[in-house]
């Protein structure tokens, strides 16, 4: 398909096309996944393998999460991430609700990791640098309280460098404007619908389209200057 014509179609917001051809179900994981994992019952099978094997979570909102996993996917020792919808008070929400801002919830993503190769701070870092901070309630070309940037903390430490993290940009003085990204302790992480699993990965065209559309790569420049 042209990319003109999927600009028109992804530009207006991080939208489900369930319609469209079918697409493989299978979820990813990665090399340093833990081996007792199955894949046999797809994404919510893998959450439920790896919460019950105790593996460490960070969880992340940072606007539409098809943007988010790719970010997270290359770093050596993230297991999986997972996309999926916190922070609100509706019980198993789907995605049509959630966009609907009435839930409470965000797009977020939980990043299971292990932590004997990649720290818990690392991630703060990476996630900061790639969201925009400066907004609220909304992130790129995404409006509405389900695209808020937020953390959610799992535990008091996990606050605590959060918290940290945030003031010590707060005192870097790099920002004319306030950070408004919230830190939120950790509620129940419901995993969103398979077709939105590494959507970068299962509709790269799209993906491609959507991102650009936002601009989203501009403005993180504009807020974080050029990648190191």
């Amino acid at each position: 398909m042209v990319v003109g014509v999927l600009l028109t179609l992804a530009v207006s917001a991080c939208k489900t096309a369930e319609q469209q051809n079918e697409i493989s179900t299978e979820p990813r994981t990665h090399a340093t996944a833990v081996p007792s994992v199955s894949r046999a019952g797809g994404t919510q099978a893998v959450y439920d393998s790896l919460v019950a094997a105790g593996t460490m979570q960070a969880t992340f909102a940072g606007g539409c999460f098809w943007c988010m996993e790719p970010v997270f996917d290359v770093v050596p020792g993230v297991i999986a991430t997972i996309s999926g919808y916190t922070g609100g008070s509706k019980p198993n929400p789907t995605y049509d609700e959630v966009s609907s801002g009435r839930t409470g919830h965000a797009e977020a993503m939980v990043v299971f990791f292990d932590p004997s190769k990649v720290d818990y701070a690392t991630l703060l870092d990476l996630y900061w640098r790639n969201i925009d901070p400066l907004t609220r309630d909304r992130q790129f070309c995404d409006g509405g309280t389900q695209y808020r940037a937020a953390i959610f903390a799992h535990d008091a430490e996990q606050r605590r460098m959060a918290d940290s993290s945030k003031q010590a940009l707060i005192a870097s003085r790099r920002f004319s404007e306030p950070i408004v990204t919230e830190i939120e302790d950790a509620t129940t992480f419901t995993v969103a619908e398979e077709y939105h699993q590494d959507f970068y990965q299962k509709e790269p065209e799209h993906y491609a389209a959507y991102k650009q559309g936002c601009r989203r790569d501009q403005r993180l420049k504009e807020v974080w200057g050029e990648k190191k």
